[in-house]
């Protein structure tokens, strides 16, 4: 992996693809090493990326100050990283939390995006809310799933307050388009790649007010595209298309039968789906 120095000293690492202009990918989690993403599910023999482990994860060094682990004290390593590589614009693509980082980052440098893809984004930098209603409404539609039964007896103990050790885990079937033993070894990979110190001060106070991001998004010129599942229970397709409103140029695409990790549930209609935005 490559490296470069950050504002405040932090040498970051970084996975490159291909020759030209990147696609710059931000891992979530939050603060999950850039590996959990594969190859993208082929995207990256399609087009040129950059993979960045942020500060604190895989390749990347630890900071000095841990409180630089927030989510808004990382977007000048996105700048950094723009500035390592060379370019006037990057194109920019986050996953889950990292898609806040994203969006953070096209907030304080609108001028330095090129396109911004938010995959799967989280929710909580625009406060759009997602209740337990809308959760069930699409959980429920996997009924005839083996693994069902189990996961949504977990949900329910969580949604009535009375959630027993084990449960979070146990309804991680319904964040997968799939849940089969290579999905199932992926899920168990995943906790050794967290730096759960770091993913704690993430979006620790003060890391960004929604009003001002929503303020800021409205003015954003870069053209978006905002990619959910048709079964992701962290930003249904429904509260995605209000999520894609909040911007005066957003294209919205659902992976049908996806969930909250696109690039395992149907890798092809991902690659097609980005490819055809970013070229």
């Amino acid at each position: 992996m490559a490296t470069f120095e950050s504002a405040d000293g932090t040498r970051l690492a970084y996975r490159r693809t291909g020759e030209g202009p990147p696609l710059v990918c931000l891992p979530g989690g939050p603060m999950l090493a850039s590996a959990y993403l594969g190859d993208l599910g082929g995207l990256s023999a399609r087009l040129p990326s950059v993979l960045l482990d942020l500060r604190g994860t895989g390749e990347s060094a630890v900071p000095a100050d841990p409180a630089t682990y927030r989510c808004d004290r990382q977007v000048e390593d996105v700048e950094a990283l723009r500035t390592h590589l060379g370019l006037e614009r990057l194109d920019l693509m986050g996953h889950s939390a990292g898609a806040t980082l994203a969006l953070l980052y096209a907030a304080r440098h609108p001028g330095r995006v090129g396109r911004l893809v938010l995959l799967n984004p989280s929710p909580r930098a625009v406060d759009l809310e997602i209740t337990d209603a809308d959760r069930r409404k699409l959980a429920e539609q996997r009924r005839k799933e083996p693994w069902f039964p189990d996961a949504f007896a977990a949900f329910e103990r969580i949604w009535s307050g009375r959630a027993a050790a084990g449960d979070s885990a146990a309804t991680a079937p319904f964040f997968y388009g799939r849940w089969d033993g290579a999905v199932r070894a992926l899920f168990d990979r995943e906790r050794d790649l967290k730096n759960t110190e770091a993913a704690a001060g993430y979006y620790a106070e003060g890391a960004f007010d929604p009003k001002t991001v929503r303020s800021a998004l409205a003015e954003l010129r870069a053209p978006v595209l905002l990619v959910t599942g048709e079964y992701d229970l962290a930003l249904p397709p429904e509260r995605a298309a209000e999520y894609a409103g909040l911007f005066p140029a957003a294209e919205l695409a659902v992976q049908p039968g996806g969930a909250h990790y696109p690039w395992l549930g149907d890798p092809g209609w991902l690659a097609e789906t980005l490819t055809r935005f970013l070229r």
